[in-house]
Parts: C-alpha cells; sequence; structure tokens
C-alpha cells in the first residue's frame, strides 16, 4: 500500500476534482437524467471542464462526476458561482440531494500533461 509521497497541489497547478455518489435505491436514471439536462449545460456555461461522468459499471448504486480546473483558486472561484447560482438551488439542488445517499470528493494535482490528456477528446453532447 502506497504512504502517497506526491507532493501537494501549487496554487497554480491544475487539479482534478472526482466526485462519487451513492444513489438512492432506483435513482440512478434520474440522477442522470438531472446531470445532463440541467447541470451539464449549467458547468459548461459557468466555464467548468467536465472530463467524465456516469454510472458504476459494476454496480447500480453508484455514479461519478469528473472535473478539471487550471488552479485551486478558479475551483473554488467556479464551485462557487455554480453552486451559489440562483439556478442551481431554485431548480436542482433540493431534486439533485434527495437522490444522494451519500458522496465523497477526492481533489488531487495534475501531473504535467495530464489535463490536456484528460480534455484531448469532448465528451459527447446529451441526446436532446
Amino acid at each position: 500500500m502506497s504512504t502517497g509521497s506526491a507532493k501537494p497541489a501549487t496554487a497554480e497547478q491544475g487539479v482534478l476534482d472526482l466526485r462519487t455518489y451513492r444513489l438512492v435505491p432506483d435513482g440512478r436514471d434520474e440522477f442522470d437524467r438531472l446531470l445532463c439536462e440541467g447541470a451539464l449545460p449549467m458547468l459548461r456555461r459557468v466555464g467548468i471542464q467536465v472530463v467524465g461522468y456516469g454510472p458504476s459499471l459494476v454496480d447500480e448504486h453508484h455514479y461519478f462526476l469528473a472535473r478539471v480546473f487550471s488552479s485551486r483558486a478558479q475551483r473554488e472561484q467556479q464551485l462557487g458561482a455554480f453552486y451559489g447560482s440562483d439556478e442551481w438551488r431554485e431548480n436542482f439542488d433540493a431534486p439533485v440531494m434527495h437522490l444522494i445517499e451519500s458522496h465523497h470528493v477526492v481533489v488531487v494535482p495534475l501531473a504535467a500533461g495530464t489535463q490536456q490528456g484528460l480534455t484531448a477528446a469532448p465528451l459527447s453532447e446529451p441526446a436532446p
């Protein structure tokens, strides 16, 4: 088992924000719909770069969302703008939180070149 000798992210270094969600029974389809139809377009509007999202391949209860930021400061600013927006609070906060039993957030520094690799192929747009 590794003891984690990686250096902490500097203020200017890019970071990967990885969130995993344990969803309520039978909540995954609705969570996916809310993310694709509402949250993803909002994230893009505030300039947050989503590099991955979707259901777990090994069970029906988990989901993930991966986002890249150019720095920890940018992450704080953009997430504050997103989660603090009237649009999020009025339309999505309660319905999304109702579907989440628990969640975990891991923020890790990006190694040189990793951000370019993660963002080289854009995610497909959700189906209309």
